[in-house]
């Protein structure tokens, strides 16, 4: 029978020569390769005094910190199934996460406690809390305590290759989370393709992922890709504003840097911004949204630096689709990374020809194993080998892939459909808008149009001059009927934890 670990292999294969290395530098200290082990193994060995059952699931809610990897990797070493979600949900979302998963343990950080005090009391099957990067309240262990008192595990338990490994749940902007579940196998495939292949990482980089552990692309950012090779990460517990992610990535020298659309607009609006030279940056990456054209050009002119645009999602576990470094076309995602298959079909499930829009379905190696508890979006979703993504994208004649914007986002104006995405690159290549996001908008006849949602740059004022500017603006870019008829001013766009804008938010708006 194989075993594999996905833990025990992340840390041993650094430990023979890498030990003394720096594996994470978070808010507090830095720790070697040897230190994160001897955290690990403590915490894997307290779980097993526990006598939790093999593969129960715990359910993290960290900042990230040195406890977030600890508690993580120590799980799945102890063959247990962390479940990880995000310290800022209310308890009402929390609430549902720990009914949902069945969570036999609790590990949080101090300041996520107060959204849990009132839920977890008889909330079975739950027996244990921790709470970390903090003091224990009442009614709670400390995390550091259990660590300080655990026998460090002499093993890894012996878990198989197609074990669930963990739990990510999705981002749920249409409904309730799912529970996304990855296997052992899913985590070593992890390792292989994205890292290697197209950021060339080695033991040499320092990477900062502006995108957080909880999820899908900042657990590859942040732990599973530095591991794999023995790089550095660094972690940062607070919100990523853009003063605090460039003053780590100048105090550090990061060489790489993994970011979201929203973010890189800040850094280059930041008031003061370093000069290149200031920084040790060779590659970026971007994900959650399609990087707008203007933006990464903004960037590379300003930086020399690329940033890879992606796509990625949790259900396939991170990036499968990217721009290459050497050969980055901003307005596009790219090529699918080797060991990935893509096709685009119509709503019939029939291909589509290269330049028309279907909707995106992807085969790789880190396809999820399903949904929990959900076996009928498990179907829909996982339609044998093949996973549905609901993306809408177009494939240009030299291979590359053009998003368009999500299924259920496709506009059709006058019998033809219409890329919100489109419409908002158009509105974000001028001078005064910071962000924009499209959405279907009903007019007086009872027909679809596109309406535009903006925030200004700080130069710029709102007013009916401004609009009808913007509007002629994008008429001079793209086809007319493809127009904004509406524009509102907002100071900011609703927005998922993971920085996606919430379009369904702003089809619910009231025009003012």
């Amino acid at each position: 029978m194989q075993l594999y670990n996905a833990a025990a292999d992340l840390i041993d294969r650094n430990l023979s020569e890498r030990g003394a290395k720096v594996a994470v530098i978070d808010d507090d200290a830095r720790y070697t390769y040897a230190e994160l082990a001897n955290r690990v193994d403590r915490f894997a060995g307290h779980l097993v005094s526990l006598g939790l059952p093999v593969e129960s699931r715990i359910l993290l809610c960290l900042q990230d910190s040195i406890n977030f990897p600890v508690a993580c990797l120590g799980a799945i070493k102890a063959g247990l199934v962390p479940v990880m979600v995000n310290p800022l949900l209310t308890s009402a979302d929390l609430d549902y996460m720990l009914w949902d998963s069945r969570a036999r343990l609790l590990v949080t950080s101090a300041s996520a406690w107060p959204a849990f005090a009132p839920i977890v009391a008889g909330k079975l099957p739950l027996d244990h809390v921790l709470v970390a990067d903090g003091a224990a309240p009442d009614g709670a262990g400390s995390f550091a305590a259990a660590l300080e008192a655990a026998t460090p595990i002499a093993a890894a338990a012996d878990t198989r290759p197609d074990e669930p490994c963990l739990w990510q749940y999705s981002s749920g902007t249409t409904g309730r989370p799912k529970g996304v579940i990855h296997s052992h196998e899913n985590v070593r495939q992890l390792m292989q393709h994205y890292p290697r292949q197209i950021l060339g990482l080695t033991a040499q980089d320092v990477t900062f992922s502006a995108a957080k552990l909880f999820f899908g692309y900042g657990f590859g950012n942040g732990l599973v890709f530095p591991f794999s090779v023995g790089a550095t990460a660094i972690l940062m517990a607070g919100r990523p504003t853009a003063d605090e992610v460039w003053k780590r990535l100048q105090l550090y020298q990061a060489s790489v840097f993994y970011g979201v659309p929203t973010l890189y607009g800040s850094l280059l609006d930041a008031e003061p911004a370093p000069r290149s030279d200031q920084l040790g940056l060779r590659i970026c990456t971007s994900a959650g949204e399609a990087l707008p054209k203007p933006l990464g050009e903004r960037w590379r002119r300003r930086y020399g630096t690329e940033i890879l645009d992606g796509l990625g999602s949790t259900e396939m576990f991170h990036i499968y689709l990217t721009n290459r470094p050497g050969n980055v076309c901003y307005g596009t995602t790219g090529y699918p990374v080797e060991g990935y298959e893509l096709r685009l079909v119509d709503d019939a499930g029939r291909p589509v020809a290269d330049g028309d829009v279907g909707e995106l379905h992807v085969k790789g190696p880190t396809s999820a194993l399903g949904y929990w508890c959900n076996r009928e979006k498990t179907r829909v979703t996982f339609a044998g080998e093949w996973t549905r993504t609901s993306d809408r994208f177009l494939k240009n004649p030299d291979g590359r892939y053009v998003y368009c914007g999500r299924s259920d986002d496709m506009l059709k104006v006058s019998g033809i459909y219409v890329s919100p995405f489109e419409v908002e690159n158009a509105l974000l290549s001028h001078e005064a808008v910071r962000e924009a996001a499209v959405v279907g908008w009903l007019d007086e006849q009872g027909l679809i149009k596109p309406k535009a949602f903006l925030v200004l740059r700080e130069a710029a004022a709102p007013s009916r001059e401004l609009q009808d500017l913007l509007k002629a603006h994008v008429k001079k870019l793209l086809a007319p009927y493809k127009y904004p008829r509406w524009i509102e001013f907002l100071d900011a766009l609703p927005k998922t934890a993971t920085g996606k804008v919430e379009r369904y938010k702003l089809r619910q708006t009231k025009s003012n």
